[in-house]
């Protein structure tokens, strides 16, 4: 979304306004359980990341679809924002027009973390639920007890990951992440889940977010010859990159194993990423191969309504999943999506998606949910990622260790 010529009114609202504005808004939604329920989704729909916001779209519409438009007996109407990326001074000012013009009850979307950081502080002051639907950092439900996330943490997928590699004789590896909050917190996570037991990190990287070329970072890797390296970057154009340097440089040959977390091998990009996505071993919490019924009926759903060219990937589960926790905690507030009744109806909710059993931590307002080992795979000449192992109950470890 580009940002306008002229100074928006809504722009230079403060936080002091958004504060004098709270009472009003509590006072709004406390009785508007049979009024249109308005939720702001702010996400990415331009750029290289535009797939995020198609998926978050994807799902919601899917869950309105099922349920009549409707949550709790109350009809829906989504405000759709783009930012255009990771842009946390687009996100809060677009959080405070969504707020105080287009009178949204509830914020969601929030695809990159740097934008829920900016989002949750907007969110703490007009007392507004914001539902986090992808950005990833641990503290970002930390930031504000008016955020709560249905998709996952960093942390969580990554932990269970470098616990694996243990059990598989890894003793000795090198990790390589992207340089923003998400990749530090891969690199704490595995890092302190390794050497825990007894592995030992021989080399770190930090890349660049934009255009890196890793040919360089490669060959430091097979210099330095680690038994394995683990990556994390956030889904899209960065995983196919590596792949293909890592193809490129014979790394496999070298004797050199790969891991990742899912976000390699997103299902939406992994057609396109191709077959040097192979072999490659992920941890995540959803893949559209997922063999239960639920997501079974949700991805034939989905290729109803959508065609099979958009194939779900969890991003678009979440999505469909924050709809489900609207509609539980509205049921329990009777349709009062204010912001203290409606975070305090969030907690403790557990129900069955499309990527398994989830539940939302009472204390930290964070998933819990199963974390799945998978293997990228060509099964019926399509390229998926086919779990054989699993963690369950998995929480945030960050916060665990608190």
């Amino acid at each position: 979304m580009k940002t306008p010529h002229k100074k928006n009114f809504f722009a230079t609202l403060g936080l002091a306004c958004l504060g004098t504005l709270a009472s009003l808004v509590t006072l709004g939604t406390a009785n508007a359980a049979d009024e249109p329920l308005r939720i702001g989704l702010i996400a990415t729909y331009s750029g290289p990341y535009a797939d995020y916001g198609r998926q978050f779209d994807a799902g919601v519409a899917l869950y309105l679809k099922e349920h009549g438009g409707k949550v709790a007996g109350r009809t829906v109407e989504i405000v759709k924002k783009d930012t255009g990326g990771p842009a946390p001074d687009v996100a809060k000012r677009i959080a405070q027009e969504l707020i105080v013009r287009d009178k949204v009850s509830i914020l969601t979307g929030l695809d990159f973390s740097p934008n829920a950081y900016a989002v949750g502080a907007i969110a703490t002051q007009a007392k507004i639920p914001a539902l986090v639907m992808n950005a990833a950092s641990s503290a970002i439900t930390s930031s504000s007890p008016y955020v709560a996330r249905l998709s996952f943490t960093v942390q969580q997928v990554t932990d269970p990951m470098a616990r694996w590699m243990l059990r598989q004789g890894v003793k000795d590896a090198y990790t390589v992440v992207a340089d923003y909050a998400s990749g530090v917190d891969a690199e704490t996570a595995f890092k302190k889940a390794f050497t825990a037991g007894g592995g030992k990190v021989s080399g770190e990287v930090r890349t660049p977010m934009n255009n890196p070329d890793f040919s360089a970072y490669v060959q430091r890797i097979k210099d330095a010859k680690p038994q394995a390296v683990f990556f994390f970057f956030p889904s899209g154009v960065m995983p196919p990159a590596f792949l293909k340097v890592w193809k490129e440089r014979g790394m496999e040959q070298a004797g050199i194993k790969l891991y990742a977390t899912g976000e390699a091998t997103d299902d939406s990009y992994l057609e396109a990423t191709g077959d040097v996505a192979l072999g490659l071993v992920t941890s995540h919490h959803y893949s559209y191969a997922h063999s239960s019924p639920k997501n079974q009926k949700f991805v034939k759903d989905f290729e109803a309504e959508f065609g099979t060219s958009l194939r779900p990937s969890y991003f678009s589960v979440t999505a469909y999943d924050t709809l489900a926790a609207i509609d539980l905690a509205l049921a329990k507030t009777g349709g009062d999506a204010s912001g203290d009744k409606f975070m305090t109806a969030l907690k403790g909710l557990s129900f069955e998606s499309p990527r398994g059993p989830v539940e939302i931590d009472p204390t930290t307002r964070d998933i819990v949910q199963t974390v799945y080992i998978r293997k990228t795979e060509r099964v019926k000449n399509a390229l998926v990622n086919v779990e054989f192992d699993k963690f369950e109950r998995v929480k945030d470890p960050a916060k665990e260790a608190k």
